[in-house]
C-alpha cells in the first residue's frame, strides 16, 4: 500500500525544520527518477504539443523543480531549457496537491512582482497540475501559459489533469523498469 503525503497543511504554519525535511525528501525522490538533464523525449514532447493545440495556449511545459532551478523536460512554444527556481510559478504550484491557476497574473497578488509577469515576457495566465509520485511527492508540473488572461472550463482542467497523469505513468514505468534492471544485474553478479 502506497503512503500518500499531502500538502494540505499550509506551509506558512509549518516549522522551517519540517519544510526543510520535506524538501530534502522531495528532492531525493526527484533524483531517484534520474530524469533531470536527460535528452528530449518524443512522448513528452507530443504531450506538450497536444496540450498547446487542444487548449489553445502558446506554451505548454513539463517541468521538474530542482534545488535551485526549474528544468523543462519538455517545452512547446518557447526555446528555454530552465529558469531559476525563485521566480518560477512551478515552484509555487508544487506546494498544492491539485489544480493551481493564475487567471490574470498582472492583477493577482501572488504574482505581481514575479519577473515572468512584470517583464517583457508578460505572462498573464498559468495553469498546472503537480507531477505527483506514487509516494506523494510533487516533483514538478504539467503546465500551460498564455500572455492573455483566461479561464479554463471544467473539461479543459480535466484534460490537463489527464495529460499530467500520462506523464506520471511514463515516469513511474521508467523508474520501475530501471529498478528491475538494476535488481536483475545485482542477481547476476
Amino acid at each position: 500500500m502506497a503512503i500518500f503525503k499531502t500538502f494540505y497543511y499550509p506551509y506558512y504554519l509549518m516549522s522551517s525544520e519540517k519544510i526543510d525535511n520535506e524538501e530534502i525528501l522531495r528532492l531525493q525522490t526527484l533524483k531517484s527518477y534520474d530524469i533531470l538533464d536527460t535528452p528530449k523525449d518524443g512522448a513528452f514532447d507530443r504531450l506538450t504539443r497536444i496540450a498547446s493545440q487542444f487548449l489553445n495556449v502558446p506554451i505548454a511545459i513539463i517541468s521538474l523543480v530542482d534545488e535551485d532551478r526549474i528544468w523543462f523536460k519538455s517545452i512547446y512554444g518557447a526555446n528555454i531549457t530552465e529558469i531559476e527556481r525563485a521566480p518560477g510559478l512551478c515552484a509555487s504550484a508544487i506546494l498544492v496537491d491539485g489544480f493551481y491557476t493564475v487567471e490574470h497574473a498582472s492583477v493577482d497578488p501572488r504574482t505581481l512582482t514575479n519577473p515572468l509577469i512584470a517583464s517583457e515576457m508578460g505572462l498573464e495566465f498559468y495553469a498546472a497540475f503537480p507531477l505527483k509520485t506514487s509516494t506523494g511527492y510533487n516533483l514538478g508540473t504539467f503546465c500551460i501559459l498564455d500572455k492573455q488572461p483566461r479561464h479554463l472550463e471544467f473539461f479543459e482542467i480535466a484534460f490537463l489533469k489527464d495529460l499530467r497523469d500520462i506523464v506520471m505513468d511514463f515516469m513511474e514505468l521508467k523508474l520501475q523498469a530501471r529498478t528491475l534492471v538494476n535488481s536483475f544485474e545485482i542477481e547476476i553478479n
